[in-house]
């Protein structure tokens, strides 16, 4: 029986989630490329959406445990802001270094002017610095992957520098 490459099923095993429509659409080169690394042209994809939807939802799986790869490969900086605090992380090879600064004042930090003057008043009495660092429990990926999805922004690490040169 000749059978298309894609006819046999099995069960992928996600390790972060699946893209969102937006991020696919923004994708959809590279993943015709990714489907075409496994001889699925358009017309083999258009058939296996309409006869099996499991076997997509694979492949839509698969490609999103790649592109999060690659991505959470090259994170160095997260930072995560809240209306009273600022947690920026640094992600090393074997460990996650932290520093959280907190605001004891009517400061929004959310806020455009709560930042600024933050950045204005570093050494103000309001102002507690916490620094600490983890090694990772668990994969490192998997761990930084976590702390997205909690609200943690990919940054280019100027603000973990600013405050760790000015707490060292």
């Amino acid at each position: 029986m000749n059978r298309p490459i894609w006819a046999v099923f099995y069960l992928y095993k996600m390790k972060y989630r699946q893209l969102t429509k937006e991020q696919f659409e923004s994708l959809h080169k590279e993943f015709a490329q990714f489907l075409a690394t496994q001889k699925i042209d358009i017309g083999e994809w258009n058939k296996m959406k309409s006869q099996n939807t499991a076997l997509v939802e694979d492949e839509l799986n698969l490609f999103s445990d790649l592109v999060w790869d690659d991505v959470l490969n090259k994170v160095e900086y997260l930072e995560h802001f809240s209306k009273t605090s600022v947690n920026l992380f640094k992600c090393e090879k074997e460990a996650v270094y932290r520093i959280v600064v907190t605001i004891n004042k009517e400061i929004d930090l959310l806020s455009e002017q709560g930042y600024k003057w933050l950045l204005e008043n570093p050494k103000h009495a309001a102002v507690d610095y916490l620094k600490g660092s983890k090694i990772y429990s668990n994969e490192k990926n998997l761990e930084i992957f976590e702390l997205i999805e909690k609200g943690s922004q990919i940054a280019r690490g100027e603000l973990y520098e600013y405050f760790n040169r000015l707490t060292s």
